[in-house]
């Protein structure tokens, strides 16, 4: 009998557990069984068997809230992942969140069969015990199986709703991962892209300025080979020198330099022909047009008239003239103009900036236009260096006196100069001979003359009359020379102040370089005529 009871508890644990998993319909058949085997127990312990089933149904319900916060979590956890993959990628989400509800229904309806599946085993467990009250061991021994086969479902239970929450959140981080891999994919994507663009761009770039590198170098060798293959033999200069002569130290002997250096150059033939007087100027060009020069160069604005005359007479001669513009009309007479008045500026600044009696003076070799741009420009820079200062001026109305041009210097001096510019030519040697005598400071012009003075001259206002002198040479072999005006400044360097400048302190030549800056890129304007200079100066200038 007792066999046959414990084989009939044996048989109410495994039906529980197959009703757990196949359903409501399985579960009324093993009941409508168990009723009727149930028929055959005692009554006699009910109370024990209440008492019994209540402990039961206290345990499953722990193990049910057990499971129910569990799967709480586990969909709190599956939210939270949720959110954060919709940050990453809104679209993605949206796919997630479809897969995450669906799964959450079909965890909704494992609970009610679930809770169903509970309640129904709770009932079979209770009709078993009944059965089993007949005998208390055996109650005590089926109530421990009962307890333990429904701890057993419970936690079947919970394993798979612990799987299926695990499943859809493993689902969530593989879609989250795919999501996140794609937007991977593509930033890596976007920045290879970038990063090709980039190297073409700098690929691009590096090409473009190794070209521009290439064709600068291609222009710098053609016009070296090009000037290295200039042959000028059997080529003629001629030129006529003012009256200062070719070693006044100035203008006449910096042009004569240039067609030397033209002459080595391109192997032409080189001449001059010194004027001691204006009566010169005809009878010297009328040689070289004897002789049939290819170009007769003229040095001063003095000749502007004895080259007009005979530009006209021989059309077909060239003609190059220095500083004198009246010309530019003749289709063969080159005018080589200068902007005077910029380095006129410079050593203006230098006397402003040096001069400490804040006196100092100005010698012309005389007052027309073209000397008149020295003027202004001289006394801007010394009054923009020395609002205070009082510039002296003299008119030597000759470039060939230099004892008129020591007398100049001796008159400033008593009047307290101790700087004093000359543009006067050959009376410029009297100026310095005067400077260096009183052991004042002197400042040459058109080229440098620190040689004649090296302890007496500041600096010296450079005229590149040498630099213009040589390429009308090479012009006039190429035959590219062209009437009209040809102007050189202090960009194109043609006009600056003289490299040495050991008398000049590291002070004054910054200011001086940052003038030159300026000048260049055309924040300084230098007045060149009175109207200019007036307007910002007033009446400071005398010679006009």
């Amino acid at each position: 009998m007792r066999r046959k009871q414990l084989f009939a508890v044996l048989m109410a644990g495994s039906m529980a557990a197959s009703l757990a998993a196949c359903g409501k319909t399985d579960t009324k058949k093993t009941t409508a069984a168990t009723e009727k085997k149930t028929e055959v127990a005692t009554t006699e312990k009910k109370t024990e068997v209440a008492t019994t089933e209540a402990k039961t149904e206290k345990a499953t319900e722990k193990e049910t809230e057990a499971a129910t916060e569990k799967e709480t979590e586990a969909a709190t956890e599956a939210k939270t992942e949720e959110a954060s993959s919709e940050e990453a990628t809104e679209a993605k989400t949206e796919e997630v969140s479809s897969e995450e509800a669906s799964s959450e229904e079909a965890s909704s309806e494992d609970v009610s069969a679930q809770a169903e599946t509970e309640e129904e085993s709770s009932e079979v467990a209770t009709e078993a015990k009944t059965e089993e009250a007949s005998n208390e061991e055996v109650s005590i021994e089926e109530v421990s199986s009962e307890e333990a086969s429904s701890e057993e479902a419970s936690s079947e239970e919970v394993s798979s709703e612990e799987a299926s929450s695990e499943e859809a959140s493993s689902e969530e981080a593989s879609s989250e991962e795919a999501s996140s891999e794609e937007a991977s994919s593509e930033e890596a994507s976007s920045e290879e892209a970038t990063e090709a663009k980039t190297e073409e761009a700098s690929s691009e770039e590096a090409s473009s300025e190794k070209a521009s590198s290439e064709e600068a170098s291609s222009e710098e060798e053609t016009e070296a080979e090009t000037e290295e293959d200039i042959d000028g033999t059997g080529f003629k200069i001629g030129m006529v020198t003012d009256v200062g002569g070719v070693n006044d130290g100035s203008f006449n002997q910096s042009a004569w330099e240039g067609l030397q250096r033209a002459g080595e150059a391109f192997g032409c033939e080189v001449k001059y022909i010194e004027s001691k007087g204006d009566a010169d100027y005809v009878p010297n060009i009328e040689s070289f047009l004897d002789e049939d020069y290819d170009l007769i160069v003229c040095v001063g604005y003095m000749m502007a008239d004895a080259v007009r005359d005979a530009a006209e007479l021989y059309p077909d001669q060239k003609f190059a003239i220095i500083d004198d513009a009246s010309n530019a009309d003749l289709d063969n007479v080159t005018c080589m103009m200068f902007e005077q008045e910029q380095a006129s500026y410079l050593v203006g600044l230098a006397a402003g900036y040096t001069t400490e009696s804040n006196i100092v003076g100005f010698v012309t070799g005389a007052a027309n236009e073209t000397m008149n741009s020295f003027g202004y420009g001289y006394c801007a820079g010394v009054l923009d260096a020395n609002p205070d200062a009082t510039i002296l001026q003299y008119n030597a109305n000759n470039f060939g006196d230099a004892s008129g041009g020591k007398t100049a210097v001796n008159t400033m001096v008593t009047k307290g100069a101790d700087v004093v510019f000359h543009a006067a030519g050959g009376t410029g040697i009297g100026v310095i001979d005067g400077c260096k005598e009183n052991k004042i400071w002197a400042i040459g012009v058109d080229s440098d003359q620190s040689p004649l003075a090296p302890e007496t001259i500041l600096t010296s206002a450079l005229k590149r009359v040498d630099n213009a002198c040589y390429d009308a040479t090479k012009k006039t072999i190429l035959g590219t020379l062209e009437g009209g005006v040809e102007t050189y400044d202090l960009a194109a360097g043609g006009v600056d102040i003289a490299p040495t400048t050991d008398n000049l302190s590291k002070d004054v030549l910054e200011k001086i370089e940052d003038a030159k800056k300026d000048i260049i890129a055309g924040d300084l304007v230098v007045p060149k005529n009175q109207e200019e200079f007036e307007e910002k100066y007033g009446d400071v200038y005398e010679l006009d």
